[in-house]
């Protein structure tokens, strides 16, 4: 009888990581979306923990999503991803209203105005992330 120690750390399923990126090639997405989601899913999944050890290349294609920094709000709707769009959209508004009467009241009132670059960051960082939620995790939940 082997004796397991009941303080050692849980052994993570290998196999979970293959299954994951075997049915990512199922997807009705493009080419492009099933490497990003590829990626994604060699980094840890939504939560990126292991983003760091990919290489350069692997990590822009993971981390930005140029799109989703110019269009923003709209991007989401596109993408089926309304929920997500508009409760972001929300809690950016809000942040964005605050900061800006706080950097107004400390006399930085001019770069209050690039506060909506800030913004369109937001949306690109958490775009390609949202859209794997939605289509690998089939996670559509608000946030």
């Amino acid at each position: 009888m082997q004796a397991q120690n009941p303080y050692a750390p849980p052994v993570a399923d290998v196999d979970d990581a293959n299954r994951e990126i075997s049915e990512i090639d199922s997807l009705p997405v493009s080419q492009t979306w099933k490497d990003r989601f590829k990626v994604i899913a060699r980094a840890g999944g939504a939560k990126l923990p292991h983003l760091k050890s990919l290489p350069a290349s692997d990590r822009r294609k993971a981390a930005f999503n140029v799109l989703a920094f110019l269009f923003g709000p709209f991007y989401y709707m596109a993408k089926g991803m309304w929920k997500r769009g508009m409760a972001l959209f929300a809690v950016c508004v809000l942040a964005v209203v605050v900061l800006s009467l706080i950097l107004d009241y400390l006399g930085y009132g001019s770069l209050s105005r690039s506060l909506g670059y800030g913004v369109g960051a937001i949306f690109a960082v958490r775009a390609n992330i949202d859209y794997y939620k939605k289509m690998v995790i089939k996670d559509t939940g608000w946030w």
